[in-house]
């Protein structure tokens, strides 16, 4: 079975995200003073062939934890879809 996963990766709450920052700060003085958070992440997607969703879903995982993100600095969710 053929699956799509989208993988989203943002930096941890706890830490300052300069990329953020700066368009919140561009965005405020181009006449956007309502925004007062902005986080920059990354979107992946993935096709990946399993034999089950929930053997696409483990493998994921395991590359996201494996060579996608730092866990140290950053976070990640996905979903698992059949293609």
């Amino acid at each position: 079975m053929k699956f799509l996963a989208q993988i989203n990766i943002m930096p941890l709450k706890a830490l300052l995200d300069p990329q953020g920052k700066a368009v919140m700060n561009s965005a405020q003085k181009t006449g956007f003073e309502n925004i007062t958070n902005v986080r920059i992440g990354k979107h992946i997607e993935v096709e990946i062939q399993a034999e089950s969703k929930d053997a696409a879903v483990s493998k994921i995982d395991e590359l996201c934890k494996k060579i996608l993100t730092n866990p140290i600095i950053e976070s990640y969710d996905f979903n698992v879809f059949e293609i």
